[in-house]
């Protein structure tokens, strides 16, 4: 079976036993603070499991986009130095919310495996949970029970907490499970050693390929575990690996998931995989990583310097890294495997095959600019080198081993190689210390303590109600205290909300929620897994009490006009820039609206301006909100409107339409265009490569904009004694005028600077063969005192000069000599600068004829040339 039709027959499987087959979520998470990434199939099913949404359809399966380089889940310094470990894995799903358990998925995953893909059931054995009795917890016998009915008992295992009982997190669901392995190896070794001696061992041909995680508990803030309402199932299978064990390889890398990206990059760096372990292993390292970075940026995700961002960043850079050091790659290279990828993988995630413009522009873009960067680092790493070994030391410290990899993306293993290469080592207990020491504090910047939810009554949905009404009576459903920094914040969920929670690149709303007895300020509204919740400044007194809600709804329109201003941005932009305008990315304030969008060029003010006429036509028209909720997803794009790359869309969609302009969104709006009152861009730049951004206002903000800028220009006017109609006429004479005055200056200057000239060679004495000048010159000539000294340098052959000046009580000096005189009298400014700059509390450098220094202490300046004067005496005797 190819690695497509193992996908397929998965999906096709449990579709038979009941399963709705959804597709992958983005692999980049939005929506949720707790993950930057989706690091495992159950991310997108966070919410139903911890019971903040409905269960929609109780039977799920799929195939899972997932990434694991951050956080309890960090595999990236083993990745292609295995054979199984990947940065972007397939998670194979299949999920039962509230309805089977052990006993049928169990069943269903010894069905699929030994009667559909037809893996060896001699090559197969199960770990169940053994109990953790410190936590009260049994060793999991319905499991065990469950596992006798298809397999041995003596390949069914006990496995201890750390390998059988997954957990989300320090709190949430959680509860046993059971892995199932494979064995790989071949026979003669089998025969050697029993296979059951080598499960969890990290034996790379005895591995996991299936967790089957039995949600029973939920894990509370105090680390105590409670039941849960309803068991869930959670399975995940790891396609790549499953994949190895159907193809009979014994490697991942092996399979023809890798295999055409494999030959591809041999094609392209001269290479050929299988001959040279380190050769391998770089081979290895970037047909996994450009495979996380695509799929990154096709979700919204591009490299840059921030969170997720810089993750992405770092995964490429690992990438540039090895096959600058063992393929020998000096230009870009990854952007050039992107066809075979997208050949591989493009029919299962068409968004590789619509977006491949943009993934190659910024994966180039990023390659070019670190091996700029790589370069500059390899050069202070020979810097370091020299000077370590001038000090007659064999050892780099730490500290500039970490200086390296923290500014120029050096890891440890690079700079150990070429320090080993020429005979040094680095104090890795020092870099270690250093290292640890920027994750400390990167931990307490952002250590936040999490309470539990205190539940103060049961409601199955806490619904937003804010489409529709921004006051209505509210109840607290639950609360919890939360500490960042130390500072106490207090959340509480409501019932029902008119709260718009932040999301979609929508802030979210301020108000204030009030009892008959007090009124609590609601100071900020997120969204976190499914729960739209309020931060409020203080905690109600009696929180069991009916409150009415209010949104600030001053702010709200506000915030509103700048969101509709959005969509009718981007109809306008696909309009005049082309059909390849997709949004990625957007943040809207009450103040202003920010929108990223594709494109290549900068976007021209003739193009901006006729943006901005399009959509004020549009506003102009004052055309009405036509909005539509709950429309089944297919309906909704039949309708023409866009889904973009890196969201994820449920069964039903409420669609947003102002006319022509059509748009899948969540947030809020203006009941019409007219409200939005007038748009303006303020500015147009670089987001990343192949993505540019426009920031703009509206409403208020557009007009007290458009009132400063004519009060502007009516004070230029005035100024000028001109009117606004011919500021632009009157500022071109002026600087005509003032291009005139600047040129008699100069003139004037040139003429001046000949006098002193002159007035200078007058003071030139001899000193034996050669010609001394030593002389402070006026304030009015220090930014002609370089060509002062070339110049006279230029009329005699054998001279040397000193100049000083003093301006703005900054102190200069500058020596310059002939070439022969440094030559035969052993002449060398630099030193010379250095003796007498010290009066002027000062240093300074150059070359041997010339060089000159600034200094602090203008009241120097007269020792200063004195003490010039008697040591080129000297020096020139």
């Amino acid at each position: 079976m190819t690695a497509a039709e193992v996908r397929q027959s998965f999906l096709d499987f449990f579709a038979s036993k009941g399963h709705k087959i959804v597709p992958s979520a983005p692999m980049v998470v939005k929506g949720d603070p707790t993950l930057m990434f989706t690091n495992a199939g159950m991310n997108q099913f966070k919410d139903v499991i911890l019971g903040n949404a409905p269960i929609v359809n109780s039977r799920v399966a799929d195939s899972q986009k997932c990434l694991r380089v951050s956080g309890k889940h960090n595999d990236l310094e083993e990745v292609g130095h295995d054979t199984y470990h990947h940065t972007m894995f397939e998670m194979l799903g299949n999920w039962s919310f509230g309805d089977y358990f052990k006993e049928e998925a169990i069943a269903f995953a010894w069905e699929y495996l030994t009667e559909v893909i037809k893996l060896d059931k001699d090559r197969l054995y199960v770990t169940i949970f053994e109990g953790a009795p410190e936590e009260g917890l049994e060793r999991d016998q319905e499991a065990y029970d469950c596992w006798k009915k298809h397999i041995s008992e003596d390949r069914i295992l006990n496995g201890n907490k750390h390998d059988n009982f997954w957990e989300m997190g320090d709190t949430g669901p959680c509860g046993p499970c059971s892995e199932i392995h494979f064995d790989m190896r071949p026979e003669e070794e089998r025969k050697l050693v029993n296979g059951r001696d080598l499960v969890n061992k990290d034996n790379p041909q005895v591995i996991e390929i299936w967790n089957n995680v039995f949600m029973q508990f939920n894990r509370k803030a105090d680390h105590s575990l409670e039941l849960l309402p309803n068991h869930h199932v959670d399975t995940g299978m790891g396609f790549e690996r499953l994949v190895r064990a159907v193809q009979h390889k014994t490697s991942n890398y092996d399979t023809d998931v890798f295999t055409p990206i494999l030959d591809e990059i041999g094609k392209i760096t001269g290479h050929v995989y299988g001959k040279d372990e380190k050769v391998d292993i770089a081979m290895r390292v970037v047909a996994d990583h450009i495979r996380t970075i695509a799929f990154s940026i096709t979700d919204g995700q591009q490299p840059s310097n921030n969170k997720a961002g810089y993750v992405i960043r770092r995964i490429l850079r690992r990438a540039v890294r090895y096959y600058y050091t063992f393929l020998g790659q000096r230009e870009a290279t990854l952007y050039k495997i992107l066809p075979v990828l997208n050949a591989t993988m493009g029919e299962a995630y068409p968004e590789l095959i619509a977006q491949k413009e943009l993934v190659a522009k910024v994966i180039k873009q990023e390659e070019d600019s670190f091996l700029r960067t790589l370069a500059t680092g390899i050069s202070m790493l020979d810097k370091i080198m020299a000077e370590t070994k001038a000090a007659k030391k064999s050892e780099v410290a730490g500290k500039l081993a970490f200086e390296l990899y923290d500014t120029y993306g050096f890891p440890l293993d690079l700079t150990e190689l070429i320090l080993r290469e020429n005979g040094l080592t680095v104090n890795v207990a020092e870099f270690d210390a250093e290292m640890q020491a920027q994750k400390n504090r990167a931990r307490d910047a952002g250590k936040i303590e999490t309470g539990d939810w205190v539940v103060l009554e049961e409601n199955d949905k806490e619904e937003f109600v804010g489409y529709d009404t921004t006051e209505p009576d509210v109840k607290i459903m639950r609360y919890r205290v939360v500490k960042v920094k130390n500072k106490e914040q207090f959340q509480v969920v409501f019932n029902c909300t008119p709260f718009y929670g932040e999301s979609g690149g929508q802030v979210g709303d301020t108000g204030y929620v009030e009892s008959a007895n007090e009124t609590i300020n609601v100071i900020q509204t997120i969204k976190e897994n499914g729960l739209i919740i309020h931060l409020v400044d203080r905690f109600p007194e009696q929180p069991a009490a009916q409150f009415h809600a209010v949104v600030d709804a001053k702010r709200r329109q506000l915030i509103a006009n700048n969101h509709s201003a959005t969509h009718l941005m981007q109809e306008a932009l696909r309009k005049v820039l082309g059909d390849h305008v997709e949004q990625k990315g957007s943040y809207v304030t009450p103040d202003s609206l920010r929108f990223d969008f594709s494109h290549f060029a900068k976007v021209t003010d003739e193009e901006i301006a006729e943006v901005e006429r399009l959509v004020n036509e549009k506003i102009r028209e004052d055309i009405a909100l036509d909005e539509h909720r709950n429309v089944p997803i297919e309906e909704a794009k039949a309708l023409g409107a866009m889904a973009l790359f890196g969201e994820k869309y449920g069964d039903t969609v409420r669609v947003i339409k102002f006319g022509s302009s059509i748009e899948l969104c969540g947030g809020t709006h203006t009941a019409a265009t007219g409200r939005i009152g007038m748009f303006k861009i303020i500015s147009e730049s670089a987001s990343s490569a192949g993505v540019r951004r426009i920031e703009a206002v509206t409403a208020l903000k557009a007009e007290e904009l458009m009132n400063s800028n004519y009060n502007a220009l009516k004070s230029l006017s005035e100024g000028l004694k001109t009117t606004p109609a011919n500021l632009q006429k009157a500022i071109e004479a002026l600087i005509a005028n003032n291009q005139k005055l600047e040129q008699q200056c100069a003139d004037m200057m040139d003429s001046m600077l000949g006098i002193e000239r002159a007035a200078l060679r007058e003071k030139i004495e001899s000193v034996g063969s050669t010609k001394l000048l030593v002389a402070e010159i006026k304030p009015m000539f220090v930014d002609r005192l370089k060509d002062l000294a070339y110049q006279l340098r230029g009329e005699a052959d054998d001279i040397v000069c000193v100049l000083g000046c003093v301006a703005a009580e900054k102190p200069q000096l500058m020596i310059i000599a002939s070439d022969s005189v440094v030559s035969s009298k052993g002449i060398n400014a630099v030193e010379a600068i250095r003796a007498i700059a010290k009066h002027i509390q000062g240093g300074g450098g150059g070359q041997p004829f010339f060089a000159s220094a600034g200094g602090k202490n203008p009241a120097g300046m007269e020792v200063a040339l004195r003490e010039a004067k008697y040591y080129f005496q000297d020096k020139l005797k």
